[in-house]
């Protein structure tokens, strides 16, 4: 056999089988057998275009060899700790395909918790602002999954941006983006909108150190973290700019930090909010929370 491949995979037979059990052995050290398989399945549908039928139907079958080197090269990729999603290049969210780069953070199951949340509570014709866009994930499935809606969505990253607006592109989404940075709100002229959502930075420096190494060493880390002495920077500025850019009545969703749930209750009653909402996401922690602007405008 070629020196192309492990000497573990020289001994095998090549199918879709063969292959599972390669990564298996290989990424074993790395992640859980679960995870491992999952991994295998984005493998075979996203870049060998595999669908799940062909998956289990031909998952015996021989593989020529240009396919076994493309998925050993993947696998010697995960052993470096670099996310599937960066290098299939795609993941999926909401039902919708987003492209993610090493400058946009990989969207989390929990996010998409928070989309479906506004869905829920937001009417049609609404106007809704995503501050933070990175990837586009929260705009574009708020935009396709809530019917006539007006969606604007603003971030300090240009790189983020640019792959925001060919998400947006690619799903048939209408957005329109803006280069901002949200610490220094007040140096742009804005609209008023009838929901403002934003998952921004909210992992405490030293955090860090109990976090998967997939993460810390390659998602980028100006959308992950903020100071050790200032946890709800960012929270502070969006939700001053909340007051000022909502109108009567609309509605600030946030995406938090576990550790701050009661914290972030004070900040929004110090800011105003009514109707003040902490909800938890599929796992017990307290993950989001809603405040609502005064009808009166006040």
């Amino acid at each position: 056999m070629s020196e192309k491949f492990s000497p573990y995979l020289c001994y095998m037979n090549h199918s879709l089988s063969s292959l599972i059990q390669y990564a298996t052995h290989e990424l074993k050290d790395t992640y859980e057998p679960r995870e491992i398989r999952s991994i295998c399945q984005i493998i075979f549908t996203d870049v060998f275009h595999y669908t799940n039928i062909d998956i289990h139907m031909k998952k015996s079958e021989h593989l020529d060899e240009s396919f076994v080197k493309k998925f050993s090269e993947i696998i010697r990729r995960l052993q470096t700790g670099e996310p599937v999603q960066y290098i299939v290049g795609t993941t999926e969210f909401c039902g919708f395909r987003f492209g993610v780069t090493p400058a946009t953070l990989i969207p989390r199951p929990e996010t998409a918790e928070l989309v479906y949340w506004i869905k829920e509570n937001t009417r049609p014709g609404s106007s809704i602002l995503d501050i933070g866009t990175g990837s586009g994930c929260i705009a574009v499935s708020l935009a396709l999954l809530i019917p006539d809606t007006r969606v604007d969505a603003a971030d300090i990253s240009e790189e983020a941006l640019r792959q925001a607006r060919i998400n947006a592109q690619n799903n048939r989404a209408d957005i329109r983006f803006y280069p901002r940075d949200i610490l220094h709100h007040d140096l742009y002229d804005w609209q008023t909108y009838d929901v403002i959502v934003s998952n921004p930075p909210y992992i405490r420096l030293q955090e860090k150190a109990s976090m998967q190494p997939q993460v810390v060493n390659h998602e980028p880390h100006s959308a992950l973290f903020v100071p050790d002495e200032q946890p709800l920077l960012f929270y502070e500025q969006i939700a001053a700019f909340g007051q000022t850019h909502l109108n009567p009545g609309g509605s600030l969703y946030l995406e938090i930090n576990e550790a701050f749930g009661n914290e972030m209750v004070q900040l929004m009653e110090d800011f105003r909010y009514r109707n003040i909402f902490l909800k938890k996401d599929f796992y017990g922690k307290n993950r989001f929370i809603k405040g609502e602007k005064d009808e009166t405008g006040a």
